[in-house]
């Protein structure tokens, strides 16, 4: 049990402190560590996770590490990959948060991060296409992608609108077969 608990805070420390640019940026890296390298879930399971931690509020580096420690090691695993990911970087903002401010707007840290960008994106639509593959077993799941991009860019739907809406039709139209993939 200790071992889970303490790779639980090590997968997600890693996870978290590696990411640049918010929680997407953390999933490949959080995918990395919870289907790559532990084995806790596969790639559906994982795309399970993320849809279901997307269709909640909060920032989803820690409903993740919430929801993934408790399924390897129950309430203990959710804390402690809570704690993974959230202690060190409030450490390292209290101990180095004069000279994150201090040196935010230097050319050097922004000519860093500039280069770093592109590599996010490209981190983040590998999972993306990873998931995507189990995500789209029928037409059906296409013309949800399709209706879902139709309303956000063509008819600025919120999100969260967007998000509750498939949660209902998914519902409705497969929650009446035994197995749902």
């Amino acid at each position: 049990m200790f071992r889970n608990l303490w790779d639980l805070f090590i997968g997600f420390t890693r996870a978290s402190n590696l990411g640049f640019g918010g929680g997407p940026s953390l999933i490949p890296l959080v995918k990395a560590e919870a289907v790559d390298r532990y084995h806790w879930m596969d790639n559906e399971e994982f795309a399970d996770a993320l849809a279901i931690g997307n269709a909640l509020p909060g920032p989803i580096a820690t409903k993740m590490a919430a929801y993934i420690g408790y399924k390897v090691a129950g309430w203990l695993g959710a804390l402690a990959a809570t704690i993974g990911t959230v202690a060190p970087t409030v450490i390292v903002v209290v101990l180095l948060g004069s000279l994150i401010v201090k040196y935010s707007n230097s050319p050097e840290l922004q000519a860093m991060l500039k280069a770093v960008r592109p590599v996010v994106v490209v981190l983040v639509a590998e999972t993306a296409y990873d998931m995507g593959k189990k995500a789209f077993p029928s037409s059906s799941t296409w013309g949800i992608a399709v209706v879902t991009v139709a309303l956000l860019y063509l008819a600025n739907i919120h999100p969260a609108f967007i998000i509750v809406t498939a949660m209902l039709f998914g519902w409705a139209v497969y929650g009446r077969t035994k197995k749902v993939r």
